[in-house]
């Protein structure tokens, strides 16, 4: 029994006439006629009566109609859904991103973008560092991510900078480089780095992938400086929690300056020269994924129409 089976059946049934349907579907009247008859054999069961003026369903053949109008606008529904796969309009959109991309006003604002332009899109986010999602990524368990600077490069994946943004020197808000009088939120002047290197520096990487923090230890040493590292962790908020709590210094994107206000003070870093936060989409280089596909184009366009965002 196949699909076009079903269709000359569900015609007759609604017609009730064999020559009527015959016209409805484009066909000679004979081969309709033979094809039901055929259907009727391999079912074993007789589907309408033969009477002068037509056919008329039979017991059966009204039970089987309901069944066949079932399975008829199920093959209809799923024809729709793979029409909007085809072309990106459904699927399934499986994003990474790190705390620090995730706290860039880019990024709410590309998902609601993309929200708005794909809603029949299933969205699967995932937050972790930039080397975990970077491994997901090379293993196919995502179709792209969002991070600052890579912390490898996998063959098969390609990295593309979308946006640029200064650091900034996340320190406790008591501390002797905060702002005087127990003012809150950013200090009036920059810190030199040199005065960084005398506190003790918590870093966000991972060994054997130290990303954005391994930049600001190579200006150091570039300097003449030896900073004094006192913590490591892998996620950005656990970095800003420990400088809350007094452990250490640390520096961050310029859009993390909000985080923790209450308890950190941020500067801007004087003498940084070229060190800056970037903000990286990481993407299949043989992406088939329709719906990876736009959103990587959505992002572009976003960070072409905003590029100070």
């Amino acid at each position: 029994m196949d699909i076009r089976a079903l269709r000359y059946f569900a015609a007759v049934a609604e017609t009730g006439h064999m020559t009527r349907a015959a016209e409805q579907l484009g066909i000679q009247q004979p081969p309709l006629s033979q094809q039901v008859k055929a259907l009727e054999r391999e079912l074993g069961v007789l589907l309408f009566r033969r009477h002068p003026r037509g056919v008329a369903l039979t017991d059966a053949g009204r039970l089987f109609q309901a069944e066949a109008l079932r399975m008829l606008q199920d093959m209809d529904a799923m024809k729709q859904r793979m029409a909007r796969v085809a072309t990106g309009q459904s699927g399934t959109l499986a994003v990474g991103f790190t705390s620090s991309a995730a706290a860039h006003r880019f990024m709410p604002q590309a998902l609601r973008a993309f929200r708005r332009d794909y809603p029949s899109v299933e969205l699967q986010l995932r937050e972790d560092n930039a080397a975990e999602l970077t491994e997901a990524l090379a293993a196919g368990r995502l179709h792209c991510g969002l991070l600052r600077v890579p912390v490898a490069r996998p063959e098969g994946l390609v990295f593309e900078t979308l946006l640029r943004e200064p650091v900034w020197v996340a320190m406790p808000s008591d501390h002797r480089f905060a702002p005087a009088n127990g003012a809150r939120g950013k200090a009036s002047r920059p810190l030199a780095l040199a005065k960084l290197c005398e506190e003790g520096i918590i870093l966000v990487r991972r060994p054997g992938a130290p990303g954005l923090y391994a930049d600001l230890l190579a200006l150091c040493h570039a300097k003449g400086l030896r900073p004094r590292v006192v913590a490591e962790v892998d996620r950005m908020m656990t970095n800003l929690n420990l400088v809350a709590a007094g452990v250490g210094l640390s520096v961050v994107p310029a859009s993390m300056t909000g985080v923790h206000a209450h308890a950190i003070a941020y500067a801007r870093l004087a003498d940084g020269g070229q060190l800056d936060a970037p903000l990286t989409l990481v993407s299949r280089a043989e992406e088939d994924n329709l719906p990876a596909q736009h959103f990587a184009a959505l992002l572009r366009r976003l960070a072409i129409e905003n590029p100070g965002s």
